[in-house]
Order: structure tokens, then sequence, then C-alpha cells
């Protein structure tokens, strides 16, 4: 019963419904009160059971090699939330190193030690504090304030000092700062006067720069060098004036140059080398025609890796520094790859693959003296499936529509195995962003939705999304934000043209930005549709951009907009989805975390009151410990099953 009154109190606090109202719910708990359920029908013992294997999928991505290259460490969940492990042999055991009750994250081994830096957040809030673990021990220690949201640690090369960004001059700069990690003694070396995201991107071979990001909006991103004495910056790339995307990798060896990411010269974004002798810059993939999405310099600097993000899928490349020679590496299977590190002594690179029929795991590339060739590709980790025959998982076909405007926009569509002649239902899954992009990575819970709801399910990458060239990203900015949810519009018009699809049952899915996209969708197209799931989503821009946190408000304004200026605020109350309630005709499911600093819980909370006062049927699911998304497992068992339960009642029959 303490639980329960809890949980109401909790609730009437952040849901602030008339009595009435609030009368007319149906409340129910699980997870000690942590988990507020309203409206949600019980879940049958049944659905429970066959969703557990679907459940208990596990991943274990590549973190970093020993000191010695001899062990690697990853993260994976044993219990309820991912921790750091140890694997000391491919196919090895793997040995727990820590144990907190919140997942880990930021991890960076400390050069010349097997100590490690990580991150850790409490209950979702993002305000992550920096830690530092003795591997040997055991221990770890928090070095930060306790209070600041911390992160991007980036060490120098003789490891007594790290590089990061830290709200800690006032709690929303992000400013740069150095950390001495033995005594915790800190500095600020450059600070944040303009409401844009600065970090640090790499230390100089001589300690003495410190190359950073200044992220503007996806369009707008500048590199500087720092010089950590006098505290002055250098522009490197970008342009003040008009914007564009420069990503800062890593200084040469020699500290006679830096390596870049960059849309400058062409559409795409290219990987570049700019000298300090006379500012040349070489681009080095100017015949790739796909945007280089990562890069990773060796210790000694005469090789380096970088990835190819090829309409989703990812190939990767050995570069030789030299010569700027590159060669792709062949013998990977089709998905997605990264995480890359050199082993000290270069002979190893450490990776993790994902494919749509395998979970993010950890293997180890032997590399060959010559900076372009390599040896064999060793799978170091295994993860458990739940027990499911992955090598049956779909695997998606890419397809393109045409929009109200003739441009093409492409989707991975996943569809179940069995063959019938009856059409099915499809869900439509929505990313965030919106400057995101979906990418065909393992996904058990679309197998999970193929073989529990015979649905297909259709993944569409919008205007605005990343991965397609800089004039595609900034399709619906601003005032164009709506055309990016006619391109929802489209693709139903598509899917009446597909005989093996029913086009009287349709379901929109998506979280953050694509939750706005979700509610959009509602109010648009409630006659195309029949239900809806909407994941910490915006519900009205202008109460978004008022609340979200300090920290990224800026950010957020460049991306959707001022509201404090007229024209815009009127335009965002326009397109706010819970301004339009009335129109949203389907059956809703609004899911949140009350501790999400990114779309706070009253985005969700004034949309579900509006949707009540107007009469809708509307599912509503809040986790009290959770932030932007669920991470502990026992809050995510259970919105999966609801979720399978929304679409069985409201989508299938």
């Amino acid at each position: 019963m303490k639980n329960l009154r809890c949980t109401l109190f909790s609730f009437l606090i952040s849901a602030p419904l008339s009595i009435s109202t609030f009368a007319e719910v149906n409340i129910t708990t699980a997870n000690n009160g942590q988990l507020v359920m309203e409206d949600i029908p019980a879940i049958p013992s049944q659905l429970v059971e066959d969703l557990n294997r679907y459940q208990n999928v596990r991943s274990a991505p590549f973190r970093g090699f020993s000191k010695d290259a001899k062990s690697i460490f990853i993260t994976t969940r044993f219990g309820d939330v991912s921790q750091l492990h140890k694997v000391d042999s491919a196919g090895g055991a793997r040995q727990q190193l820590t144990f907190f009750k919140e997942p880990i994250s930021g991890i960076s081994r400390q050069p010349n030690s097997d100590n490690i830096a990580f991150t850790m957040d409490a209950g979702g809030n993002e305000y992550a504090q920096i830690f530092m673990l003795d591997t040997k021990t055991g221990k770890s220690k928090m070095l930060s304030d306790g209070e600041s949201r911390n992160g991007a640690l980036r060490w120098n090369n003789s490891g007594d000092t790290f590089a990061f960004q830290t709200t800690k001059r006032n709690g929303k700069s992000n400013d740069i700062w150095i950390m001495n990690p033995t005594t915790a003694k800190s500095e600020m070396v450059l600070e944040s006067k303009d409401g844009s995201w600065w970090g640090p991107s790499d230390w100089s071979r001589d300690n003495k720069k410190i190359m950073a990001l200044q992220y503007v909006s996806a369009s707008d991103s500048r590199i500087y060098i720092i010089d950590v004495a006098t505290k002055q910056k250098l522009l490197l790339a970008g342009n003040l004036e008009k914007g564009s995307v420069n990503y800062g990798q890593a200084f040469s060896k020699d500290d006679n140059g830096i390596y870049f990411i960059t849309n400058q010269f062409s559409e795409f974004q290219q990987l570049a080398y700019k000298s300090f002798d006379g500012g040349k810059i070489d681009v080095i993939t100017k015949n790739i025609n796909w945007n280089i999405s990562s890069f990773e310099l060796s210790n000694k600097g005469n090789k380096a890796v970088f990835t190819v993000n090829e309409n989703g899928i990812d190939s990767m490349y050995l570069l030789d520094t030299k010569t700027f020679n590159y060669k792709k590496v062949n013998d990977l299977p089709i998905g997605l790859v990264g995480g890359f590190e050199f082993s000290d002594d270069d002979k190893k690179l450490g990776l993790t693959l994902n494919t749509a029929q395998s979970p993010s795991d950890s293997f180890v590339l032997e590399l060959d003296k010559k900076p372009t060739e390599h040896g064999q590709l060793t799978r170091w980790t295994n993860s458990e499936v739940g027990g499911l025959d992955t090598s049956k998982f779909s695997t998606p076909e890419l397809i393109t529509f045409t929009s109200f405007d003739q441009l093409s926009i492409p989707a991975f569509v996943y569809k179940p195995q069995t063959k019938h002649n009856k059409p099915r239902p499809v869900i439509i899954s929505i990313h965030g962003g919106p400057e995101g992009q979906f990418r065909p990575a393992f996904r058990s819970t679309f197998q999970l939705w193929m073989d529990k709801l015979d649905a297909v399910v259709i993944a569409p990458n919008v205007r605005g999304s990343a991965g397609y060239g800089k004039e595609y990203i900034n399709l619906d900015n601003g005032f164009k934000r709506e055309d990016s949810v006619k391109d929802i519009g489209a693709l139903l018009d598509w899917i009446k043209t597909q005989p093996d699809l029913d086009a009287s049952r349709v379901a929109v899915f998506g979280g953050s930005y694509g939750g706005y996209m979700v509610l959009a969708s509602a109010v648009h197209y409630s006659d195309k549709l029949k239900a809806a799931v909407d994941i910490v989503g915006i519900s009205n821009f202008v109460t978004f951009l008022e609340n979200t946190k300090s920290y990224r408000r800026d950010l957020r304004r460049v991306e959707y907009g001022d509201e404090r200026i007229p024209e815009m605020r009127a335009h965002l109350e326009k397109i706010s989805p819970n301004n339009h309630v009335d129109k949203m005709k389907i059956p809703m499911f609004v899911v949140q975390g009350e501790n999400d600093p990114r779309v706070p819980v009253t985005e969700a909370v004034q949309v579900v009151k509006e949707l009540r006062k107007n009469g809708k049927d509307v599912w509503y699911m809040n986790a009290l410990n959770e932030g932007h998304g669920y991470r502990k497992k026992e809050n995510r068992d259970i919105y999966q099953q609801a979720v399978v339960l929304f679409f069985q009642q409201k989508l299938i029959q």
C-alpha cells in the first residue's frame, strides 16, 4: 500500500487532473511502484510466456583492449542493466567488473593502464557523472561533482589528464574542462557562450592542444584547436556564416595536421586531411558518394580505419595515411560495424558487428604490417538470443516510394517468412532525431511483431533523415516541418498499392521526434490508420522548447525554430498535435519516463489529458525511474508486452 500511495502522489504531482477525471482512470503499478499504468488491461500470462524468449536477447559490444591486448572489455547485461565485463579469450567467460543498479556508458581505458573511466547517470536523468574504475580491485570513485552533466571524455596521450564536456559552470552551458584523475583537480579550457554544444575530439601528441567540436545543428558543426596553456582557440574547419558539417577526428601523429569529416566539398560527408603547413586540404574519399560515418587512427599513425554508410549499411575500409590509399574489407557480414579501437601495438583492431540476424558482438581483426592489409577476423563473443533461431529472422528489403512533391523516400520493409494469401497488417516504425536514420540492425522487437502479430514492419527514412546528403537532411527544417509528415501520408498511399499489405490495418509507432511524427500522423491520417504508439514524443513544440533542459534548448531551437519569435511561435502552435486532438480518431498508447530531460513528462501528460477530455481511447505508461526511453529490463519487458497487447486489441482485431 505504501508503494501505491507514493505512486499516486507522484502521479498527482506530475499530472494534475481533476478529481472526476482521475476517478475514471484505472491505475495499476508494477516493479515496486516504479511503473505506473493507466487504463492498460492486465497482460495475460500466456502473452508474457510467449514473449519471454524475445525479451532475453543480449548483446556484447566491444569497449576496448586491455593494455597487453590479451583481453577485451565489453558491456553486456546479466541482470537488469548493462555493465562492464572482461573477456580473456575468444569465446571465453565474461568476468563482470561493475555491479551498479544503473547502466554504465562512456567507457574509456586510461592510456598505459588498465584502469577505466566511465560515465553513469541516475534514473535516466542524463546528468552523467564521471567515475574511475580500478579493474584489479573492482573499486571505483566518482570524479565529477555529482550535479552537472558530463561526457565526451578524451584522455591525453600520457594518461595523466582527460578533457571532457560539462555543464558544471552554470548548469546549462556546454563547456570543455580538463581534469587530473588522481587529484580530481579540474579547470575550464573553453567557455561556451552561445548555447551550442562543445566537446573534445582529440589531443595533440605533445598534449599541448585539444581538438574541439562546436555543434550548432545537424547542418552546422565546426572544428577548433584549443591551446591548453593560453585557452586561446583557432577555427580550423567550418563556416561561421554558411553552415557545413565538420567533425574533428584526430591529430596526425607528427602534429602537422588533422583528419576530419566534412561536407564542405560534396553533398556527402567526406574524409579529409588538413595540413597546418599552408592549410592545404586533401579530400581522401572524394570518389565515395556516401557519408563517411566513423574514423579511427592507429597509435603509430601509419594506418587508420573508416566506415561508409551506404544506404544504411556499413562498409569498412583500411587506410594508408602516407599515401591516402584505402582498401575495402570485403569479408565482413552485411550489417553495421563500429566501436573501433587499435591495440596499443597496432597489431589488432577491435570492433562491434551487428547484423539483421545477430545482435551486437565483439570481434578482433588481425592487422598486417601493410596498412591496408589484414589477417583473420575472430569473433570473441556470442550473445544469447533467448533460444531463438536467428537464422530465420527476416532480413529487410530496401524500397523507395514517391512523396507528394515527387521526392523519393527510402524505407526498409520487414516481412514474415511464412507464406499465405491473406494481406498482412502493417506497423510503420518512425525513427527519432529528427536527423536520425533508420538502419537495419538486429531488431528482436520487429521479429516479435512478425512472429506474434503476423505483421509487416516498415521503417522509412523520411526527409530530414541523415545519410542521404545535406540537401535531404534540411528538407524538413523550420516552416517545412510537416513536409516530413506528408511523407508518411505518401507511404500510406504506397501501402494501398501492395496486394500483400492490409491498408485497413496500419499502425504508427515511434519515439522522441518519432513520437511527434506518430501524433502528427494521427492528426492528419486517422482515416488511414487504426492505432498509434507514441514513446517520449513531443506533443507541443512550444511547451517542449520551454521545458526541455536548458543545456540543450538552444540546440533544439536551431532545428525546430525559436518559439520566442512571434511568427515562428504561431507556426509551432499550428503544427503541434496537442492542439488538434479532436482530429485524432484512433486508439493511442502513450509511453513516458518521469525523469526525461529531453522530452519532459509534461509533453505526455498534456496530450493524455487532452485525449481523455475529448473522450479518446488512450493507454498511458510512465516509468518513475526512467528517462528518455526504458533502459531497465524489468520496465522494458512490461512495456513490450503492453505494446503487443495494444496491437492485438487495436490493430489486429
